[in-house]
């Protein structure tokens, strides 16, 4: 049964887990936190350094065990999430295997995490929130699970330009909505650190950042289109979610008959 770990809980026990989640945990703390400071996500570094975000650790993200994984860990998220911090995120690990972590490309794990957002759902006994959109096309749907709405992150290996996505392994945080409650448009400090983080991410991918980054609720903004950003500015012509939903409904009633 997989379990959430604290920061201070894993640096104090790397040595008991398997190989594979020290390396991953080592490397995403090399990455985050950096000493000069140059991971762009400021509330995501601000949350590893204080210890408010929780992490978990699931099976290779192509497996039905990798979604019993995800699914138990958001049950347990869900119910502590406000006494964990300010800068609350649940980061998941999936083991991936070396055909996997090299022989994957971008595309090819947009689907996956796509199909890892669905069959998750599909194991959601829990009723949609009344206050979210379940249209993805809506500007003000998010993902949900148990009741709790999230913004989804994903980073894989395969991603190179966008340097902010790239993780030797396969990766989803989810950021629960409530923690942008101080971090939105309408606040100074929402605009402030927006301004700080794009600087950042310009400055840490050497690109531009995505035309897909904005402010959740807008009219023109669509968040499914930043859960998973491509290296170019290409992004699918449709939510992946809303496809893949309809599409495991139908195999479903096939199945069925």
């Amino acid at each position: 049964m997989a379990h959430l770990n604290t920061k201070v809980w894993l640096e104090a026990h790397t040595v008991e887990l398997p190989d594979w989640q020290q390396d991953a945990f080592s490397q995403f703390t090399s990455m985050i936190a950096e000493p000069s400071g140059s991971y762009p996500c400021i509330p995501g570094r601000q949350g590893f350094l204080s210890n408010h975000l929780r992490f978990g650790f699931a099976a290779d993200p192509r497996s039905d065990q990798a979604i019993t994984e995800v699914a138990q860990l958001l049950q347990e998220y869900g119910n502590c999430s406000r006494d964990t911090g300010k800068y609350a995120s649940l980061v998941i690990f999936f083991e991936s295997p070396k055909d996997l972590s090299e022989d994957f490309s971008i595309e090819e794990y947009e689907q996956i995490f796509w199909s890892v957002l669905t069959r998750v759902t599909a194991a959601d006994t829990t009723p949609w929130p009344d206050q979210i959109p379940t249209d993805p096309s809506h500007h003000s749907w998010e993902f949900c699970f148990d009741g709790h709405p999230y913004f989804a992150f994903c980073a894989t290996p395969a991603h190179v330009l966008r340097r902010s996505r790239h993780t030797p392994y396969f990766v989803i945080a989810f950021q629960p909505r409530w923690v942008f409650d101080e971090i939105n448009d309408s606040t100074v400090m929402g605009r402030n650190m927006k301004k700080l983080i794009r600087n950042k991410l310009v400055e840490y991918d050497n690109i531009p950042a995505h035309p897909s980054l904005k402010w959740y609720g807008q009219e023109d903004n669509l968040e499914w289109r930043q859960y998973f950003l491509r290296d170019d500015e290409s992004v699918p012509s449709k939510c992946p979610y809303t496809y893949m939903k309809n599409k495991a409904k139908s195999l479903k009633l096939i199945f069925h008959k």
